[in-house]
């Protein structure tokens, strides 16, 4: 391209973002027009895409990092021709129903590879995509696949604390596919970076092992010589492109009023005249929309060759890699989980939920040896989810399908939702339940997305035991519930673990999380029947000797509470059944009859969870009994515990009495 050319299609981007801010009154026009420049060399010189085919499993991903600069990416979309990016979206800009929402969504816009926003999300998940890239490589040879992931990010990606955790897996695992091109521009919302900030960005990823540079991110030449270089490099690479927010706005350039406000109708005049722009609103020159679309179909031939090359391997292959990439699971898993809780039924587990679900594990890995992805947060021998026949991941063995994330519980939960998004893999990552705390904004946007990633949340309650109130999980479930499309499984036994991972790993649509125990559990269950009860997120597991008077209801580790006060109110004469509710919102989203159905009609309701009231009312009532948690917990056995805070069948039984008079 000539610089001429350059500038033209660069200008086109900052036409577009400023008019779509300036007509919605709302919006982030500085970083578009800043980066205008990166995003016109990456798109035009480097990133292998084909616009008309956006979903092509061996394209370049480009990951905005920086979601709330969205007009710059609904900007490419549209100049490079993506079918359904037409001009009236880009007009309809953070409008109801549009295309082009404030902060790109995936599951909305086709050719946006994740939903950004939350600061520093995009540089962890895009980990997550390198990551997969490279397993998936090293399964399929580098003629079917053999993509970059470019991510550009701000100032903010780069503050946020998950960014750390995130470059320095990155930089360990050597993810030499990755790119990460930083719009610095020494802004942010309060003025300059530097009231806040002093961190050498450059200095600190080679720390943690890229190969890092500082280049003028205004000038075409060195950034398409610093992506070259950074292609032909053995470390993932940050360049570090020194750019001015708002570029061409007259009076705002360079200025926090350039970062996230409608620039004005004057601002917007100045600056097409500054920059040689069309005064008319939306307004793209044919010869450079030409150009534009000259780019987006310049890998065109790139997907053609790969199909044939696709083509090329064998059917069973081919095939099992659709299959794969569809996240649809091998056609012989069910009869596998089928078989496996046959055998539980002739020989019980009573065992942790943790243990039964590392037995569940084992069984799922043969079925599934190349795509079943675990790792933990440096809580493997805790968590128990690594298969007998895993071989761990590391940067010399690509190969391996379990990932040491170390102590690091966000980076781990964006990368899961970064593999789920690249295709090819079921991933699920592990840690203690109560340290979803560090997870949630990844989750968040895993059940915004409806990313299909499982959650392995052990050590569940205050059955953990000795490790006290800073470890034992209280109002942990509550709040997973409380996020919608996030579903949330306690299992009571072996049986219940092996129904729910079933229910977990053929769940495309959703996260979800399996809390799981520390302490021993017997199994319960007497049956397994075709129709996996847990789907309908409760069942009566335990039927009363007549007319119930009393419906316990419970979850997990109180499920045997409940059981225990059923027998013990039978003695006394008093009909009482037990309810098994493993999932309770998927429970109270069952339709009404079956809702009730499972509800039952006893006069007496008790929940028993060892945790918050919260949610539980929908199923006993605003005057229901409660048994569980009120406060935090306390450090002692756990056996200890649950009598310390009455969490037991003999306080369940006086509850009930109490009610009955």
């Amino acid at each position: 391209m000539t610089q001429v050319d350059h500038s033209g299609m660069a200008n086109a981007i900052r036409g577009l973002a400023m008019d779509a801010v300036e007509k919605a009154k709302s919006g982030h026009p500085g970083l578009p027009m800043g980066a205008a420049d990166i995003a016109t060399v990456l798109f035009t010189q480097f990133l292998k895409f084909d616009a008309a085919h956006p979903e092509w499993p061996d394209r370049d991903r480009f990951v905005l990092s920086a979601g709330h600069g969205s007009m710059l990416l609904y900007a490419l979309l549209y100049l490079t021709g993506n079918p359904e990016m037409t001009l009236d979206q880009i007009k309809r800009f953070r409008q109801v129903d549009s295309l082009t929402p404030g902060h790109p969504e995936n599951f909305r816009t086709k050719g946006v590879e994740t939903t950004t926003g939350p600061l520093g999300q995009g540089i962890a998940t895009s980990v997550g995509m390198a990551l997969a890239e490279k397993m998936l490589a090293a399964e399929y040879g580098r003629k079917i696949v053999d993509h970059h992931t470019y991510v550009l990010v701000s100032d903010g990606d780069l503050m946020e604390g998950v960014s750390q955790e995130a470059i320095a897996l990155a930089g360990h695992w050597k993810l030499n596919k990755l790119i990460v091109l930083y719009d610095d521009n020494g802004i942010s919302i309060d003025g300059p970076t530097s009231i806040s900030d002093s961190v050498d960005q450059v200095k600190r990823f080679k720390s943690a092992g890229w190969q890092a540079e500082l280049i003028d991110g205004q000038d075409q030449g060195a950034i398409a010589a610093a992506i070259t270089r950074a292609q032909a490099s053995n470390k993932p690479s940050l360049i570090a492109c020194k750019t001015t927010i708002g570029y061409g706005l007259p009076t705002r350039a360079g200025t926090a009023k350039a970062h996230g406000e409608a620039p004005g109708a004057e601002e917007v005049k100045g600056a097409k005249e500054k920059l040689g722009l069309s005064q008319e609103p939306f307004s793209v020159p044919d010869a450079v929309l030409k150009c534009w679309r000259e780019a987006g179909a310049r890998g065109a031939s790139a997907r053609q060759q790969w199909e044939a090359r696709f083509a090329e391997l064998g059917p069973r292959k081919r095939a099992e890699l659709e299959r794969r990439l569809r996240h649809e699971r091998p056609p012989g898993l069910a009869k596998v989980f089928k078989d496996y809780k046959k055998a539980l039924l002739e020989k019980p587990l009573n065992i942790a939920t943790r243990k039964s679900s590392e037995a569940v594990i084992d069984v799922i890995a043969e079925a599934m040896p190349f795509e079943f992805v675990a790792g933990s947060a440096d809580l493997t021998g805790s968590n128990n989810n690594k298969a007998k026949s895993a071989e761990d991941f590391s940067a010399k063995t690509p190969r391996g399908r379990f990932i040491h994330y170390g102590i690091r519980e966000h980076g781990m939960a964006a990368a899961l939702n970064g593999i789920f998004l690249h295709g090819g893999f079921a991933p699920n990552g592990a840690t203690f339940l109560v340290f979803t705390d560090y997870a949630r904004p990844a989750m968040r946007l895993a059940a915004l997305m409806g990313t299909g990633v499982v959650y392995v949340m052990t050590h569940d309650s205050i059955g953990l035991g000795e490790d006290g109130p800073t470890h034992q999980p209280v109002e942990h479930l509550a709040t997973l519930r409380a996020i919608p499309n996030m579903r949330v499984f306690r299992p009571c036994d072996a049986v219940e673990v092996a129904e729910c991972w079933e229910l977990a790993l053929n769940r495309a649509n959703g996260p979800t999380v399996l809390a799981l125990t520390r302490q021993n559990l017997p199994q319960l269950r007497t049956t397994a029947p075709a129709e996996n009860p847990c789907q309908q997120g409760g069942y009566e597991l335990v039927a009363a000797h007549g007319e119930a008077k009393v419906s316990l209801f419970a979850s997990g580790s109180e499920v045997e509470i409940a059981v225990t006060a059923q027998k013990q109110l039978a003695e006394r004469g008093i009909a009482a059944r037990v309810v098994s509710v493993p999932s309770l919102e998927l429970l109270l989203a069952q339709p009404a009859e079956r809702q009730q159905a499972i509800i039952g009609k006893a006069p007496v309701k008790v929940a028993v969870e060892a945790a918050v009231r919260w949610g539980w009312d929908a199923v006993i009532g605003h005057d229901g009994v409660f048994i569980g948690m009120h406060s935090f917990g306390e450090s002692g056995p756990a056996k200890d515990l649950f009598k310390h805070f009455g969490i037991t069948a003999e306080a369940a039984v006086a509850a009930v009495l109490k009610r009955l008079g």
